[in-house]
């Protein structure tokens, strides 16, 4: 066991104390994000707004996320991650305290929308300053760090959120969620100030290429879309599924999701370390990740058996903890020879266009065509995801970067 315990803690060394360093800003400021899965919530029962509306305001809550992304990808490329990062912190802190006072329907669409393009300004910054504080052999593995930090942040998050709103109320939340940010911030001005970090690997390019113009690049995305859109069902039709169909108590549900969680904690970082090691490209990598994903709707309709739900959650969480950290790691290496920002924002923002269609789209197809239809075509657009990391697998053959 201390053989194992040791062989767990090497899979950790090697990065660098400014990667540590933002793992715990993220954490902090994940952690802080409990308004988030209390809104719907806050809206319905604290405000009385309809559920055709709690869904224009999770819409502009989308669309908020992709324009952050956007913005905060050309500012990074503009003025630096570190100035992108300090002034998204500081400004959505004071900005989620400030929501708490928006209490119609349009005030509060256009409140989440501005606090989600401030609030995701952060993360293409927060790539391109993980690639510059990352030695190039670390890279995945500093993602793998951070992936960590926000899976930990999620976890904390509700549980504490559910304690305030039960002591305080649902505007506790919004005081909890603002403090939070400007806690990150200081932390970030302490500790990451580029007078006192250390650059590991900046790349400064004098004619960068645009990431619009990168095709290989532009197939990649659209294979993450496709993946992160049948990723983000099992966050949102999938439970529905375990409720109605296998009839699972509350408990059983949040114990099946909570082990996805587990899994990451325990397995992602050694199976990382081996896998960079190892012969396989990272396009082949993420090609592997998106089948077991794919497979793991498969085999949802091959069996009443309640068991084949643990199976479908092992096959997913593998599959995610594979391809995620190497399609950032993909997203990285590609950005060396552009704008940096720009890459890293695209990267964000395949995600957010998921979260804006996904969960409606899975919610649409369970309603009209039942549980297994869905999840046939679910496994057909994973097939189609497949079939694009393919088509990059093989336009990387002849190019230095795999």
């Amino acid at each position: 066991m201390k053989t194992l315990f040791n062989n767990y803690l090497n899979t950790f060394r090697g990065l660098s104390k400014e990667v540590w360093w933002l793992s715990l800003i993220t954490l902090i400021n994940r952690a802080g994000t409990m308004v988030i899965p209390f809104l719907s919530l806050y809206l319905t029962e604290d405000l009385n707004f309809t559920l055709k509306d709690v869904g224009w305001v999770m819409t502009a809550f989308g669309l908020g996320a992709v324009a952050g992304a956007w913005l905060g990808g050309k500012l990074t490329d503009k003025i630096g991650y570190y100035k992108v990062m300090v002034s998204s912190l500081l400004l959505t802190g004071i900005m989620f305290i400030c929501l708490q006072f928006l209490t119609t329907f349009a005030s509060f669409c256009i409140g989440i929308f501005v606090v989600m393009v401030v609030a995701d300004m952060f993360r293409p910054a927060m790539y391109v300053a993980l690639s510059a504080y990352s030695k190039p052999e670390n890279k995945t593995r500093s993602v793998t760090l951070i992936r960590l930090a926000i899976n930990l942040g999620f976890s904390a998050g509700p549980a504490i959120g559910g304690i305030i709103i039960s002591t305080v109320s649902y505007t506790g939340l919004f005081w909890v969620d603002g403090i939070t940010c400007l806690l990150a911030t200081i932390v970030l001005l302490n500790v990451l100030n580029p007078k006192k970090s250390k650059t590991l690997d900046e790349i400064k390019v004098e004619n960068p290429d645009s990431a619009y113009r990168d095709i290989p690049f532009i197939i990649f995305l659209a294979g993450m879309m496709l993946f992160a859109l049948i990723f983000i069902q099992y966050f949102s039709t999938m439970p529905l599924y375990y409720k109605d169909v296998h009839e699972l108590t509350k408990i059983d549900i949040g114990l099946l999701l909570g082990m996805n969680g587990f899994l990451i904690f325990v397995f992602e970082m050694p199976l990382i370390k081996w896998l960079e090691n190892s012969r396989f490209s990272v396009s082949g990598l993420m090609l592997f990740g998106a089948i077991l994903t794919g497979l793991s709707f498969v085999v949802l309709n091959m069996t009443s058996w309640v068991g084949i739900l643990v199976i479908g959650m092992i096959l997913m969480t593998v599959g995610e903890m594979i391809a995620f950290p190497f399609s950032n790691t993909f997203a990285m290496k590609r950005a060396k020879k552009g704008n940096q920002g720009e890459y890293m924002a695209l990267y964000s923002i395949a995600f957010s266009t998921a979260h804006i269609f996904g969960h409606n789209l899975g919610m649409r197809m369970v309603d009209n065509v039942g549980f297994d239809n869905t999840w046939y075509i679910i496994s057909l657009i994973a097939g189609l995801c497949v079939f694009l990391f393919f088509i990059l697998k093989q336009s990387l053959k002849t190019s230095k970067v795999k």
